[in-house]
């Protein structure tokens, strides 16, 4: 249910968020620029006593929200979120341009690549510590040591970073030293991890399972909100399909689907999508013209040497090359790396 406020003043709000909790509900306030709301999650056979809320002389109405995904929707916040990851924005008029390499490999690769992805005009530095691998005899990260490398290399460059967890017990040290915590297509509905991650604070790059529905992505991202972290980005990274001259496909209308049903920011990744580096730079426009909010790109200083997703990786000429493509494009819809 949502209660919606005639008025924003502090001890009004408070005054409603005891009355839900008192009534067995967990709150979430949401201040809007137009409005302020409180959406009660929980039980909905109570819902009956929240709409005695409506007798409180600041109560404009409670509604009931008809989408499974509560606080993801648009029925308790019509206007786009805008998220704030150390300085950088992303939603909005504001787009995220995060590039890295898969894996971190030693310190001297991962500073290479913040150096490289810092001056074509990347915002945000990306990269894997741990990393999920379908064979137990890949490369699977350098973990902490990966850690500790991707902090030193980001603050050098004065770039927030973005790493993935993928367990409930890494999120409290990948929290420790990540700006956003990233969860994985293999780990979409790990209900466990979501949680781990909603409560960690920090915001969280939710990327989309590669055989998911979008109902299914948006109720994933309501563990997180669920928890009380606001800051989810939401990632089209392409679904499995029949075709197979690609390692996915890119599900691009559901950056437009996803935005008509919530306010979270939508990003795409090219490089996972594609599985090529060749294809990465007219997928990366055409994110743009459908309405992301930003792109995840694999980018490493070598690509034939890199112990994983070498072959979708681009080189630093190709990005400099993506970057100054999108430019045009993003003056056209609004957007700019900020």
């Amino acid at each position: 249910m949502i209660i919606v406020m005639s008025t924003s003043r502090q001890e009004d709000v408070d005054h409603v968020v005891a009355r839900v909790e008192e009534f067995g509900y967990k709150p979430h306030v949401i201040y809007g620029v137009e409005r302020t709301v409180v959406a009660a999650v929980g039980d909905e056979r109570g819902k009956e006593r929240l709409t005695s809320l409506e007798s409180l002389p600041y109560v404009e109405q409670v509604i009931r929200i008809l989408k499974p995904f509560k606080l993801a929707g648009r029925e308790v916040k019509q206007e786009n979120t805008v998220i704030e990851c150390a300085g950088v924005l992303i939603g909005g008029n504001h787009f995220a341009l995060m590039a890295g390499p898969c894996s971190v490999e030693s310190e001297e690769q991962i500073m290479e690549s913040a150096r490289i992805a810092k001056e074509a005009g990347a915002n945000i530095l990306r990269g894997g510590a741990f990393k999920p691998r379908t064979s137990p005899y890949s490369f699977q990260g350098m973990e902490m040591e990966g850690l500790r490398a991707l902090r030193k290399a980001a603050d050098a460059y004065h770039m927030p970073f973005v790493t993935e967890a993928t367990t409930p017990e890494q999120i409290p040290v990948v929290a420790q030293y990540a700006d956003m915590i990233q969860i994985g297509a293999r780990n979409m509905q790990n209900y466990g991890l979501l949680r781990a991650a909603g409560k960690a604070g920090k915001p969280v790059l939710l990327k989309r399972g590669m055989m998911s529905t979008i109902n299914e992505f948006l109720m994933s991202a309501e563990y997180i909100l669920s928890e009380g972290n606001p800051h989810v980005i939401l990632c089209e990274r392409g679904i499995r399909t029949f075709e197979t001259e690609t390692r996915n496909t890119l599900d691009i209308q559901a950056v437009p689907v996803v935005k008509l049903h919530s306010h979270l920011p939508v990003i795409v990744d090219p490089s996972h999508a594609a599985g090529r580096w060749d294809i990465i730079i007219p997928m990366a426009c055409a994110a743009v013209a459908a309405g992301a909010d930003g792109i995840i790109v694999e980018m490493h200083p070598n690509p034939e040497v890199a112990l994983s997703d070498g072959q979708q990786s681009l080189r630093p000429k190709k990005f400099q090359r993506l970057v100054e493509t999108l430019k045009p494009l993003l003056a056209v819809m609004k957007k700019e790396i900020s």
